[in-house]
Order: structure tokens, then C-alpha cells, then sequence
């Protein structure tokens, strides 16, 4: 089962990919993974995308369809896969149609985890991190509030509000993934392959929520 998993950010996607994975038996394919990948192996995709990522510089899209393509032809993804980061634009999934079709394969499903912006905007500026990073944990203002106030459940250290996730920068990344994502929704939903699925439950409501969409 071939995939691809769309979703805003705070929308839980990452969550949902893993259980996914889990579930399917089949691996994640991220843009950030298979690049490191690429270049660590040194394949000749990944060599090509090495030199714009070394001056810091976005990786053109004829690259990063060819790092895909690699990373698509490997054992692992023969019993399909779930993309997440790809496409990231029209040109992008035209570009993985061809390859698809070269390959004798196809896309079974686009599932898009649905969220409206300001439930978003909700989650997202409640969100209180660890400042501790060897520890990580969240907690949420609202959901999951700390049980000593400003203060880590796990480690103890102070929690604070990261810049990303202040109400104006998350307002910018929502309107940048409407722009970027309309596009390939309306695209895949004129080939019926989009499921689109409510992400404002809990997890494991939008994961049994996926599961009845796409049948697995």
C-alpha cells in the first residue's frame, strides 16, 4: 500500500505516520531522512543535493525527485510506504506520477489529516516545552498542564514557550501550508484517491479514523 500522508502543522501527522508504519509494516519516507540517507551513502543524488544543502541553499526539485526515486527502487519499500514532506508541490507530484508509472506502481491512497487553523492555533500556542533537551517532554497549558507550574512532570526544569510556537509564526506556517498543499489535495481528489479524516479527536480516534479510510 503506497501512501501519502498530508497534514498542518500540530495536526498529529508524525504520531499517526509511526502508528502507520507500525501497523502496515511498511517504512516512513521523510524528505529530511532520505536526504541524510542519500548523502551518507554517498549516492549520486545524494551527492548532488550535499552541495546545496552544504551552502545552505534549498535542494531544486529535479534533485530531490532524483533522491526519491532512489530511495523508492530499495527492498524495504516493495510492500509500499508512507511519503511525508513529498510532494510538496504540483510539479513535484507529476514528477512522482511518471516515476510511479515507470515502475509499473501507483498511489493507493492521499490521506489528509483535516484540522481547522484556529483549533490549531490553540494547540499549538498552549504547547509548553522542557527547556532540558537530553529530556524533551511537552505539556500543554489546557490538555496537559504540569503538575508544579513553569516546571517539567519528567526532569523538573523550566518549561517555556518555543518562537515557533507563538501565534503569529504559526499563523505564517498555516498560511504557507494551505498555499503549498490546496494544489496536490484538489490534484489527488480528481484522481479519488484523497481520504480526508478529522484530526481533532485524539490520537487514537484519528487513527482509527484512518484505518477505516483506507481499509488497513
Amino acid at each position: 500500500m503506497n501512501i501519502i500522508l498530508i497534514g498542518p502543522p500540530g495536526a498529529g501527522k508524525g504520531t499517526q505516520a509511526k502508528r502507520m508504519i507500525d501497523r502496515l509494516g511498511v517504512p516512513q519516507i521523510s524528505t529530511g531522512d532520505m536526504f541524510r540517507a542519500a548523502v551518507k551513502e554517498g549516492t549520486p543524488m545524494g551527492l548532488k543535493a550535499k552541495e546545496y544543502m552544504d551552502k545552505g541553499a534549498l535542494v531544486p526539485d529535479e534533485v530531490v525527485i532524483g533522491v526519491v526515486d532512489e530511495r523508492l527502487k530499495k527492498d524495504d519499500c516493495k510492500k509500499g510506504y508512507v511519503l511525508d514532506g513529498f510532494p510538496r508541490s504540483l510539479d513535484q507530484a507529476k514528477a512522482l506520477d511518471e516515476m510511479l508509472a515507470k515502475s509499473g506502481s501507483k498511489l493507493d491512497h492521499v490521506v489528509v489529516i483535516d484540522v481547522p487553523d484556529d483549533f490549531l492555533v490553540s494547540r499549538l500556542t498552549g504547547r509548553l516545552t522542557c527547556k532540558n533537551s537530553a529530556c524533551g517532554n511537552m505539556h500543554h497549558i489546557e490538555t496537559y498542564k504540569p503538575k508544579v507550574a513553569g516546571k517539567c512532570d519528567k526532569c523538573g526544569s523550566d518549561l517555556y514557550t518555543r518562537d515557533d510556537d507563538k501565534e503569529e509564526t504559526i499563523r505564517q506556517r498555516l498560511t504557507n501550508y494551505h498555499k503549498q498543499t490546496s494544489p496536490l489535495i484538489d490534484y489527488y481528489g480528481a484522481k479519488g484517491i484523497v481520504r480526508k479524516v478529522d484530526g481533532t479527536g485524539t490520537m487514537q480516534q484519528v487513527e482509527a479514523a484512518i484505518t477505516q479510510a483506507i481499509g488497513a
